[in-house]
């Protein structure tokens, strides 16, 4: 019998991924550094969440700058400018269409449709997706929270609202966050289990006009200025992609968890060209 200690499994996927962007190949290359220096499934993961979480600290600094301007009043002319070109071109049916796609960015509608996926996830054994999303909204919410109580900027007056009732803080807009996170953490979530590329695509595409929709109905009602609905979808980007990052960690280390591996055999889909059959 051989003395030698057998080797350690190999992190990468015996199926070559798909797609060569910028971005996946950055998140691969820091799962193989991670991979190279922490053993065990939860340090490996736990460390590559640390490090997502270092640069969601840089995105926050950014956003902060950007924030700093927005309360001195560097915003205020393009703001105001652009919310009137909006105003100038409003016209019943389009008022019409503006309601029903903030609607969709509205809490009731963003947790049926969290709701409907997670039974939908849950029953299709998909359940750390399940956990993602929910993890996702719920600090989406939080942080959006947060962000309006430290820097309560009133919501513009410069036309009446369209819209009934809005809150009282405007930065960042809440209807933006909410939807670049939702839509785009299911969107990811789809688009994982697609088997084609096209359908891929599709559902991204679906999503990035959903999003963009929603932020340009907040402005069109007027309870929103421009650089409102810039920062929520910012922020809303940057805890989506902290949040995804987290899977795809449980994806790339889940042959060093047994349990994990089971519960998730189809986390591979996009590789294999389609979700395994359940057992």
């Amino acid at each position: 019998m051989s003395t030698h200690p057998e080797p350690l499994p190999p992190e990468r996927r015996n199926v070559p991924r798909r797609g060569t962007q910028p971005a996946r190949g950055a998140m691969f290359t820091l799962f193989r550094v991670v991979a190279e220096h922490v053993r065990g499934f939860h340090a490996a993961v736990g460390a590559l969440l640390v490090a997502a979480l270092a640069i969601i600290v840089i995105c926050v600094g950014f956003f902060a700058m950007l924030a700093d301007e927005v309360m001195e009043g560097g915003t205020k002319k393009v703001d105001e400018a652009v919310l009137l070109w909006i105003n100038h071109r409003a016209t019943p049916p389009l008022t019409g269409l503006a309601l029903d796609f903030t609607s969709l960015g509205s809490g009731v509608v963003v947790w049926l449709v969290v709701i409907v996926a997670s039974v939908f996830l849950w029953s299709s054994r998909h359940r750390w997706s399940v956990g993602l999303l929910w993890v996702s909204i719920l600090g989406s919410g939080l942080i959006n929270t947060v962000m309006k109580m430290l820097f309560h900027r009133t919501r513009p007056h410069l036309f009446p609202w369209r819209t009934p009732y809005a809150g009282l803080s405007s930065f960042p807009s809440g209807h933006s966050m909410t939807a670049m996170v939702c839509y785009a953490t299911l969107a990811y979530l789809v688009a994982r289990l697609a088997p084609t590329a096209f359908l891929r695509r599709f559902t991204i595409g679906v999503a990035a006009l959903l999003i963009l929709l929603i932020g340009l109905s907040r402005m069109y009602l007027g309870v929103h200025y421009p650089t409102d609905v810039a920062a929520g979808f910012a922020m809303g980007l940057a805890w989506a992609s902290f949040c995804a990052l987290g899977l795809e960690a449980l994806r790339y280390f889940r042959h060093r968890n047994p349990e994990v591996a089971v519960q998730e055999k189809d986390l591979d889909a996009t590789a294999t060209g389609g979700p395994q059959a359940a057992d």
